[in-house]
């Protein structure tokens, strides 16, 4: 019998079993936070979070805001496993100065949201949307759509979803163009792909798929300017963070006839709830296909990233280092 003294509590939805049973077979006990219809870990206030979290040792979470002063109220807490990959909501600075370790779930939800990018650049170049709502009136016109076989992709950024996307989009015979921050003479050779500046890329791509991090230096990565120097028939798909693109400057383009189209996972609303007019108007053009910031919620990648965040929780608290490319911060390796 494997002695439960470690206490997890896990807050994001759609937890399986069988990451559960990893848990309490590696001396976890688990909490799987229940909110009421409406409410998440996104929404929950502090207070809720401090009452749920007050006696854990490790947080399995999704998309809390994580404050310095939510970390004090937790001096039990030794481990934030973020159930996913991006990290802008948690206070780094803050994670060490209380001590703690932030993780993320590496390799969980690639897979899943690098088949939603092309599932966008297809569903909005061939008009899916559209084609849809004039069945549900009736028999319309036939829309002429645009392929995405033998176009020019311009991939921004290249982690491991976008080194997944380009891997897909070799199937359709396309021209794949780069711009990373930190390109690599050996993944360009491997990967067929072309490495160029941002504007040089904006210029010649069909296509504009958004894989940076968001971070001060790269919010608005997309603004006015940039959007004017792209191709009046080409697309902009964005699955990375909201707040890469200037929102108000997409919709503006997108309403004047300056872009082909839009395929969009996430939206500047999401950090900035004064934008969410922005959003409504931007998802109720016929030429945006929308989704809610889900390009990671399928039952396999769910499952991959539970797993993952359950071996960062399981590894930290026995004392040993996290899976590969999983530690974000250790504040308890930074003690005076």
């Amino acid at each position: 019998m494997v002695s439960k003294n470690k206490s997890v509590v896990i807050t994001p939805r759609f937890i399986d079993e069988a990451t559960i049973g990893f848990l309490e077979g590696h001396g976890c006990s688990v909490t799987v936070a229940r909110f009421p219809e409406g409410k998440n870990d996104a929404n929950a206030t502090e207070a809720e979070l401090i009452a749920l979290l007050s006696e854990a040792d490790a947080w399995i979470v999704g998309h809390a805001r994580i404050t310095l002063g939510l970390l004090q109220a937790l001096p039990r807490l030794k481990v934030i496993a973020r159930r996913g990959v991006g990290y802008e909501k948690i206070d780094l600075s803050a994670a060490i100065e209380t001590e703690k370790v932030v993780t993320i779930a590496a390799g969980g939800n690639e897979e899943s949201v690098a088949d939603r990018t092309l599932a966008l650049m297809l569903s909005a170049a061939h008009r899916i949307r559209e084609s849809q709502e004039q069945l549900i009136d009736g028999p319309g016109a036939i829309l002429l759509g645009s392929d995405l076989y033998a176009k020019t992709v311009g991939v921004i950024g290249l982690g491991r979803i976008a080194r997944n996307v380009v891997k897909r989009l070799k199937g359709f015979d396309t021209t794949i163009l780069v711009n990373t921050p930190r390109p690599s003479s050996d993944h360009g050779q491997s990967m067929g792909i072309e490495y160029v500046d941002l504007e040089t890329l904006l210029q010649r791509s069909d296509f504009v798929s958004i894989h940076a991090p968001f971070m001060p230096e790269t919010q608005h990565l997309i603004n006015a300017d940039r959007l004017a120097q792209m191709k009046s028939t080409a697309f902009l798909i964005n699955t990375a963070r909201g707040g890469l693109v200037d929102d108000r400057a997409l919709l503006a383009a997108l309403k004047d006839g300056r872009l082909g189209g839009a395929g969009l996972d996430v939206f500047e609303s999401e950090l900035d709830a004064r934008l969410a007019d922005v959003t409504k108007e931007l998802v109720r053009l016929p030429n945006v296909v929308a989704t809610p910031h889900s390009g990671a919620s399928t039952h396999e990648g769910l499952q991959r990233a539970n797993a993952v965040a359950a071996r960062c929780v399981s590894a930290v608290l026995d004392g040993h280092q996290p899976p590969p490319g999983c530690l974000i911060v250790d504040g308890a390796a930074v003690r005076p």
